[in-house]
């Protein structure tokens, strides 16, 4: 795991010499790049800076009881007006589609844990081994001798418990805990954090899970579980793209089983698989989605591709 001390460094240099930023968050947002973008923001917006952030896709409506901000599209910018961008989780997943257009005269600084990234800006700090983008931005404070306040606290723990899954999966290390504790210490509501992202479920979720857990198949031979989700039960149970995130991952913790794939139905024929697993299970499901030209991490990743889910006898494939 490296400490990217010269880099923390750099970019908050980079930082206090720029007005205008601009910080990036992946497509379909989660906790980890939401957290990510907006404890950032905190920290620039107290030293007196202009900055915006932007994502290919609206802020999620479950989070909007921890915050009021909102992310602005794309489009909606200048982006060559931005000294400094940041793509905070979200290098090859959505920050890609505007990096063509940005001037040799502007400073780009990745911060990414997803592996096999290959673009490159003038600031990487880029290493699968932390548990989230959070934990990075984290050890940036730290590094920098900046004081985390209760806002940066919250979004920094929203992060992490988003993707170690309420410190569930493997990526939960010992240095993962001391950071929660010092980050509740700061006055981090961690009650409040889990009740919104992954206790308080709308009635419209809990029917579309119960779509998904009803038509799952397990297939004793690879250990795989595996369930899917149409775009019309999304419609009819009155849920959205965010409902289903959690699926894999519960999915994961049947006994028996190895790793679990849920897929699911998207906008403009795209359909996404989401493969979980666990380290004791010995299964890499990054390997797995690149067959599919996906990837992620070992233990959670995916792909998307273009098709029609048809459900056969023996199960499902994509048409």
């Amino acid at each position: 795991m490296q400490n990217f001390s010269q880099e923390f460094h750099t970019l908050n240099y980079v930082i206090k010499e720029s007005d205008n930023i601009l910080l990036f968050a992946h497509s379909r947002p989660d906790g980890d790049t939401v957290g990510s973008v907006l404890a950032l923001k905190s920290y620039i917006q107290s030293l007196g800076k202009k900055v915006d952030v932007a994502c290919f896709d609206p802020f999620p409506v479950y989070l909007r009881s921890l915050t009021d901000e909102q992310f602005k599209l794309p489009n909606q910018l200048d982006l060559s007006g931005y000294k400094l961008i940041i793509a905070a989780d979200s290098v090859e997943r959505g920050f890609q589609k505007i990096q063509a257009g940005l001037n040799n005269s502007q400073i780009i600084a990745l911060i990414d844990h997803h592996p096999d990234i290959t673009i490159r800006g003038d600031i990487n700090i880029i290493d699968s081994e932390y548990s989230s983008v959070c934990e990075i931005i984290y050890n940036f404070f730290a590094k920098n001798k900046i004081e985390i306040n209760r806002e940066i606290a919250a979004y920094l723990l929203l992060g992490i418990l988003s993707d170690t899954g309420i410190f569930q999966h493997s990526n939960t290390t010992p240095r993962v805990m001391e950071i929660a504790s010092h980050l509740m210490k700061k006055g981090a509501p961690m009650a409040k954090i889990v009740d919104t992202t992954f206790a308080n479920k709308k009635i419209s979720t809990l029917k579309l899970w119960g779509r998904a857990f009803e038509k799952a198949k397990i297939n004793p031979e690879s250990g795989m579980i595996v369930s899917v989700l149409t775009k019309g039960e999304l419609e009819e149970c009155d849920a959205s793209t965010e409902d289903i995130a959690q699926v894999a991952g519960i999915l994961n913790t049947v006994p028996g089983t190895k790793f679990s794939l849920i897929l699911s139905e998207r906008d403009d024929g795209i359909i996404k698989g989401s493969f979980r697993s666990e380290e004791y299970k010995g299964v890499d499901v990054s390997r797995i989605a690149a067959q599919f030209g996906g990837g992620g991490h070992r233990l959670a990743s995916g792909f998307e591709v273009k098709g029609k889910i048809q459900e056969t006898e023996n199960g499902w494939r994509i048409i």
